[in-house]
């Protein structure tokens, strides 16, 4: 008996994860801010100049891009994680009520899932029955094996939302930069140039972030990037030169 008691604490220092928090939404809005925010107002930027207007006209256009876009985005992710953290809250409380309402169905419903990860029969109701003595550390791991996510960790709407304003208004103004100071075939070049510098230390931050193989994140934005800028301007120029026609 004096094991299974002492079990209870173990779990719930286990359950303080060493792992950063990536159901929160800050971290994954920022890195597809920046991304959207880049990629957008290149194509944007190279469009417009495509048809060869005033460098004002490509100012204008891109500082709507930026702010419209970051607008956009911020909004977007605010709406969709409300969404997302009130079902989890939801869902929680209708976990929280199971576990109050019928503690046995809920214990043997835990051992039966700590068998099919490999333990005994009972190891696995005796750790079972050791979860369910703490209610926050029962609803912890039901929440975790049923549904996936923490209930300290359904999300911060706002936090996202300012994340995704700010990283997106980041990745546009670097192609827009040249813009303030220059204009013409100097300015076509010096955006490509900061875009495609752009979308490579976006796709390292990414490999950094994710863990990933190195070289296959920033080849993978930086092709996104030239493919979304060069039809773009193309369109741009075409219907540039047949307007001026």
């Amino acid at each position: 008996m004096a094991d299974t008691v002492a079990e209870a604490p173990l779990i719930h220092h286990a359950l303080k994860s060493h792992h950063r928090d990536v159901q929160g939404g800050a971290a994954r809005a920022a890195v597809f801010g920046i991304s959207d925010g880049l990629l957008t107002n290149v194509s944007l930027i190279l469009g417009v100049a495509g048809g060869s207007p005033a460098a004002s006209i490509v100012r204008l256009a891109g500082l709507a891009g930026l702010i419209s876009g970051a607008f956009s985005m911020a909004a977007g992710e605010y709406l969709s994680m409300t969404a997302q953290k009130e079902l989890f809250e939801r869902e929680l409380e209708i976990e929280r009520r199971e576990l109050e309402r019928h503690p046995e169905a809920e214990t043997r419903e835990l051992a039966a899932t700590f068998q099919r990860r490999g333990l005994s029969e009972d190891d696995a109701l005796r750790l079972a029955e050791a979860v369910m003595r703490d209610p926050e550390v029962a609803l912890d791991v039901h929440a975790q094996e049923e549904l996936g996510v923490s209930p300290r960790r359904t999300g911060r709407p706002w936090q996202a939302a300012a994340s995704s304003f700010v990283s997106f208004g980041v990745g546009a103004i670097i192609p827009l930069f040249p813009w303030f100071f220059t204009g013409g075939r100097l300015g076509v070049i010096l955006s490509i140039i900061l875009g495609a510098a752009g979308a490579i230390a976006v796709g390292i931050t990414l490999a950094a972030f994710t863990g990933r193989v190195r070289f296959r994140p920033p080849a993978r934005q930086l092709v996104f990037a030239i493919v979304a800028a060069g039809i773009t301007f193309g369109v741009g120029r075409l219907i540039g030169v047949s307007s001026g026609g």
